[in-house]
């Protein structure tokens, strides 16, 4: 039996269905509660399976469906962002670099309307040490992230190597937990300090960009650097 509208194997459909209605409901059960302290049977409840074993039918490991989430989410990042690249080509301002990496990720969840909850879901997989690799390894197959990270280094020529890791380090950590505290208060209705998500972009552009072009003090250099001036 096919669908008459789009000749389809009906059970294809219903298949493909039932796996978009698994990663929606699994990835605010992760955002509200944390990946591992949601089980695959209050994953397939919730999504209204009577068979406990549907998650795994569908996804594998609980390591397969958070990739699955994060790749449904990459798409749209990833259009918005080649267009922000297009715009800005061979820039030398570190603000366009780091608005490469702010003004996608708050176009895809404005696009997206509200409650959303991919930026919680972001937050609790990066706090996690084991399943962490994977959102770091989707990030590093994305060729415009790849060309942004260079396009900032490039602007920063001067800037000692173990300060730039560090200072990428803070970045990750600013705009992961920022972008994930404004969709709660959203989804709670909770006072946000910018009303919308081009606004709060801003905002967090302007405070990483400040954090780039900070003072170096002797204070961050390595331990070894130090005994070489002594």
């Amino acid at each position: 039996m096919t669908s008459e509208i789009t000749g389809k194997p009906v059970r294809a459909e219903r298949a493909h269905a039932t796996r978009e209605l698994i990663l929606t409901v699994a990835e605010e059960l992760f955002a509200v509660h944390g990946v591992f302290a949601v089980s695959n049977r209050q994953i397939s409840e919730a999504a209204g399976q009577g068979n406990n074993t549907a998650v795994g039918y569908h996804f594998g490991t609980k390591a397969d469906l958070v990739r699955a989430i994060a790749r449904r989410h990459s798409g749209p990042i990833e259009a918005i962002r080649g267009r922000v690249l297009a715009e800005i080509g061979d820039s030398t301002d570190v603000r366009d670099w780091v608005a490469c990496l702010v003004t996608p990720v708050a176009g895809h969840l404005s696009e997206l309307g509200s409650p959303t909850w991919f930026a919680r879901f972001g937050a609790q997989v990066m706090t996690d040490p084991t399943l962490r690799p994977i959102m770091v390894e989707e990030s590093l197959t994305s060729p415009s992230l790849v060309r942004i990270v260079e396009g900032l280094h490039r602007c920063l020529p001067d800037l000692p190597s173990e300060v730039r890791a560090e200072r990428g380090d803070m970045a990750r950590q600013l705009l992961v937990h920022m972008v994930a505290e404004r969709e709660r208060a959203l989804a709670e209705g909770t006072p946000t300090p910018r009303p919308t998500w081009p606004e709060a972009a801003t905002g967090l552009i302007d405070a990483l960009v400040a954090m780039w072009l900070a003072p170096v003090t002797s204070g961050s250099m390595k331990e070894e650097d130090h005994e070489d001036h002594r």
